[in-house]
């Protein structure tokens, strides 16, 4: 007798067969112009249930361009497994041609000759055109948002997230989670959670005080769609009070919460649920452990590492979809939900290829209200790069050496450490770098630019303790983003040793010389967790930086070695 893990294993195969898993026709298509919105969204409905999901807009409400990650290095029993694959190996492991759409949407290599050839992607009225077209198709399908959606630009920060619930509220998803979100203040949090017309999810996210679950968030809720009964049950991002600065949100509380999500998938498959969506922000890797330890989870929507997968993952008899980041990318996902149980689906990861998907005129006038305001701050340019520009990776892009280098010169400072945040958009060559871009890579509720001073072995503790953060082997205990950001100074890191042995020959960059354990050097810095630090914003240093070079050039940094890879 076939086993379900077999079964969905067929299902796989089969979508993958007939183009409806991973690009469809699209992946074989080789020149943009060849593209077409139908090609695009083009899908052979399947099953009676449709999922569609979209995580890490990080307030991108415009076409942007968008480097995926060069360095994404997979440790313990994920090294070498997706998402920790890139470039060419990618390609190879999902048969995606050089030069091609996929190959420009999925992979670092030429980007900025496939980005002039194939444009921009994301845009929020191009999500909404794809959202449309599927419902067009699948009238009930549930649209669930993954967080991180009301933080990472010049608009959401001045408006506190208003612009982001506006134009998220005109999508009209039917849930969502969180992350950054928590970062403009509880309070804050807690109003407009108060006002969304949709279900806010955390089963994670409990009272401090009494260690309970927290009102304001349902830790569920229950849809009949296709005449299956599904419970999408939220997973906000477990690290709050760590990777974020816990003043901001005193009265929640986190955690993966393992056996509390056990009591509440028991809890709605008894109330009848034929189908248990977990709507997550874990990250892949966590993801893929709470899949093995929990039992009766269907579909996992993944968010928080912003890992684009054209093929869901399969953990035992769940399925972990990956969706991109910055609107970049939409899933959908078809099931086939009978007997108190999915049988089969399909999936497919939509690119949102802005000059190939047209917009959605009511969600660009949405778009361009909350953005008129500031239309005339946001679009004054600075300076111009003649580099390509991109955060994504474990370890330093351009756009964080380049924020490096404003923080020692604008600071004065020996040594610069910026966060090892995902978030950002790219630009490329020639471009203009406007205010709006510099606040796309900077905007944060504490972006307070510091100047202190530390010693050469407190450098050293910061450094393995976000090593840790980053590679300890057990997904559970990766707790932070990316590796921190150093400017001015080199290092040595081997990813398989533990913590406290993996950094090695840290050397100031000035003057060739070892950094001494016991000597105290001057460090800038940004994004401290600590409440009242103070300094310039982020965004102030790194525009006066650029304003004074005019024309910024990155050079390729080489001042990171890594090993055990």
């Amino acid at each position: 007798m076939i086993s379900r893990r077999d079964f969905l294993q067929v299902s796989m195969a089969a979508s993958a067969l007939y183009g409806a898993s991973g690009f469809g026709n699209w992946a074989r298509l080789a020149a943009q112009q060849a593209l077409t919105q139908d090609q695009l969204l083009e899908f052979d409905t399947f099953g009676n249930v449709s999922l569609i999901h979209v995580t890490d807009i990080h307030a991108q409400l415009k076409p942007i361009y968008f480097r995926e990650p060069e360095i994404n290095i997979g440790v313990g029993e994920n090294r070498g497994q997706v998402p920790h694959i890139t470039g060419a190996e990618f390609r190879k492991l999902y048969g995606i041609a050089d030069g091609s759409p996929s190959a420009y949407a999925l992979t670092y290599d030429d980007f900025a000759s496939l980005a002039k050839g194939y444009g921009r992607v994301g845009g929020m009225d191009r999500v909404s055109t794809i959202v449309k077209a599927i419902r067009g198709d699948r009238p009930d399908a549930l649209l669930l948002d993954g967080g991180d959606t009301w933080h990472g630009s010049y608009t959401c920060y001045h408006t506190q997230g208003q612009d982001m619930v506006n134009v998220m509220n005109a999508l009209n998803p039917d849930a969502m989670t969180f992350h950054w979100e928590f970062t403009l203040g509880s309070e804050r949090v807690k109003e407009l959670v108060e006002g969304l017309p949709f279900a806010a999810l955390g089963q994670n996210i409990f009272d401090a005080e009494w260690d309970e679950p927290a009102e304001t968030f349902a830790p569920y809720k229950m849809f009949e769609r296709g005449g299956a009964l599904i419970a999408v049950i939220g997973q906000a991002f477990p690290y709050m009070p760590i990777a974020n600065p816990r003043w901001m949100f005193p009265e929640y509380t986190f955690g993966i919460r393992d056996e509390n999500m056990q009591a509440m998938v028991d809890e709605v498959r008894d109330a009848g649920a034929d189908l248990v969506v977990v709507l997550s922000h874990n990250g892949f890797d966590v993801d893929k452990k709470m899949a093995g330890v929990v039992s009766g989870i269907d579909v996992i929507l993944s968010g928080h590492t912003h890992d684009a997968l054209p093929e869901p993952a399969l953990v035992g008899e769940t399925i972990i979809v990956a969706s991109g980041s910055n609107g970049k990318f939409v899933s959908r996902v078809d099931l086939d939900v009978r007997d108190g149980r999915m049988m089969g689906f399909r999936h497919k990861l939509i690119p949102v290829f802005s000059d190939v998907i047209a917009p959605d005129p009511e969600m660009t006038a949405v778009i361009d209200a909350e953005r008129a305001p500031y239309k005339e701050a946001l679009e004054e340019v600075i300076g111009h790069t003649e580099s390509v520009l991109y955060r994504r990776g474990n370890f330093n892009g351009s756009w964080d050496d380049l924020i490096c280098d404003a923080l020692l010169s604008e600071r004065e400072a020996d040594i610069a450490m910026s966060p090892g945040v995902r978030w950002g958009p790219s630009l490329l060559p020639g471009d203009p770098i406007t205010r709006e871009d510099i606040w796309n890579v900077t905007s944060m509720t504490y972006g307070q630019a510091y100047r202190t001073e530390m010693t050469g072995e407190f450098i050293k503790v910061i450094l393995e303790d976000v090593g840790d953060n980053l590679f300890n082997p057990d997904p559970y205990y990766q707790q932070g983003g990316d590796m921190v950001r150093i400017g001015g100074m080199g290092y040595a890191i081997d990813v398989t040793k533990p913590q406290g042995s993996r950094i090695s020959d840290m050397t100031l960059l000035k003057t060739g010389e070892p950094i001494d354990p016991s000597k105290t050097y001057v460090v800038a810095g940004w994004a401290s967790v600590n409440e009242g630090t103070e300094g310039p914003q982020i965004w102030d240093v790194v525009e006066s930086h650029i304003r004074k070079l005019g024309t910024v050039t990155v050079a390729p940094n080489t001042s990171v070695k890594v090993t055990g890879a």
